[in-house]
C-alpha cells in the first residue's frame, strides 16, 4: 500500500470537505497521510482522525469511537450482528432503536447488548419514513468490523 503525507493546504481542504460532509466540527490537524488502498479508496490518517474516502464519500473509521458517537445510529438486534459483520445491509426488521437521520447521511450501526459499533454506512431512507416500514433496506453497509479496510487499518499508522 502506497502512502504519502499531503501538503498543509491539501490537509486543510480535506478537513473542510470531511467536516462539511459529516456536519461535525473537526479539530485542526496538521499532518494528514493518504494511504492508497484500491483504485478509488484512500485511508486517511492523522492525529485524532482516521477516515476512508471512497469515491466522493468520507466514512469515519470504526476504531474512531469518539467521532462515531457524533453520528446518528441504528441499533440492531443480536440476530443481525453476524450479518452486519459479513457486510450485509441493515434491513428494517433487525432494527430495535435509532436516532433521527436524513437520506444519504452517514449512519453508525450499533449492536444492542454492549452498544459496540459494528459498521458504518449510508442511509437509504429518512428515519421518519422508516417508522412506517415493516421491511426494506435502511442503511447500506460500507465499512464493517473485519472488512478489508478494518484489516488494513491495523497496519496503517498516523
Amino acid at each position: 500500500m502506497k502512502s504519502n503525507l499531503i501538503s498543509k493546504s491539501e490537509t486543510a481542504q480535506v478537513i473542510k470537505e470531511i467536516s462539511s460532509q459529516w456536519k461535525i466540527e473537526l479539530p485542526k490537524i496538521k499532518n494528514l497521510k493518504f494511504h492508497y488502498f484500491d483504485d478509488d479508496v484512500i485511508i486517511i490518517t492523522g492525529i485524532g482522525l482516521k477516515a476512508i474516502k471512497t469515491g466522493n464519500s468520507y466514512l469515519p473509521f470504526l476504531t474512531e469511537t469518539e467521532i462515531l458517537k457524533k453520528f446518528p445510529y441504528v441499533m440492531v438486534d443480536m440476530g443481525a450482528v453476524k450479518f452486519m459483520c459479513n457486510g450485509a445491509n441493515v434491513m428494517r426488521p433487525g432494527i430495535t432503536n435509532y436516532t433521527q437521520f436524513e437520506k444519504d447521511s452517514v449512519v453508525c450501526i450499533i449492536e444492542e447488548s454492549q452498544h459496540k459499533f459494528l459498521a458504518v454506512g449510508k442511509s437509504c431512507v429518512i428515519s421518519t419514513d422508516m417508522e412506517s416500514m415493516s421491511k426494506g433496506e435502511i442503511v447500506k453497509n460500507m465499512h464493517y468490523i473485519s472488512d478489508k479496510y478494518w484489516e488494513s487499518g491495523k497496519i496503517v499508522k498516523d
